[in-house]
């Protein structure tokens, strides 16, 4: 039996023009049935918003090839971390991300449930998630590629199989595969 993502509530903020001023956004509450049910949906997990490795290589880099993805038979792909609403749309906008979809996990619940959850108090970070990326279809996890050496206040960041190049080559991999 396939593993599925954990059944969470992520509270996001949408653009909503019918509110005006300089912060039209409204509360949205998204399930984990919104984001992944009857879908194929790359995943991909980071430590933090505004952090090096997440801002100069792991989410540009899914957002460089987030067309080559589609283009391989997924329908979205997310970006999480243990970060608010807020911060995730500004660092979005920050960087210029222009495909990839933010997805804040505030509270840790998906990243907790995923087993993911570390402690990164020795960077102040307090509780954050470790580094991965995943293809889930309808809700099952179909790969992981988590970072090896997954322990609280791990003294590096290690960043070698969670990358976009590494999921795109596994899903180019699939492709290949005669079909039983």
């Amino acid at each position: 039996m396939a593993l599925t993502v954990p059944n969470v509530i992520f509270k996001t903020r949408v653009r909503d023009e019918s509110i005006g001023g300089d912060n039209p956004f409204r509360w949205q509450d998204v399930s984990t049935d919104d984001i992944f049910a009857g879908k194929k949906i790359v995943l991909f997990a980071l430590p933090g918003a505004f952090t090096p490795t997440c801002s100069s290589t792991h989410l540009p880099g899914y957002d460089a090839k987030y067309q080559e993805l589609i283009d391989q038979g997924v329908d979205e792909v997310y970006c999480l971390s243990v970060n608010d609403a807020f911060t995730m749309y500004q660092w979005s906008r920050h960087l210029g991300i222009r495909h990839v979809k933010m997805l804040p996990d505030g509270n840790a619940d998906f990243t907790r449930s995923m087993g993911m959850l570390v402690k990164k108090e020795n960077l102040g970070f307090g509780c954050r998630s470790w580094r991965y990326s995943m293809l889930v279809d309808d809700k099952k996890i179909v790969k992981l590629f988590s970072e090896p050496g997954q322990t609280d206040n791990c003294p590096d960041d290690p960043f070698g199989i969670s990358g976009a190049d590494t999921m795109l080559d596994y899903l180019k991999q699939r492709q290949q595969r005669p079909r039983a």
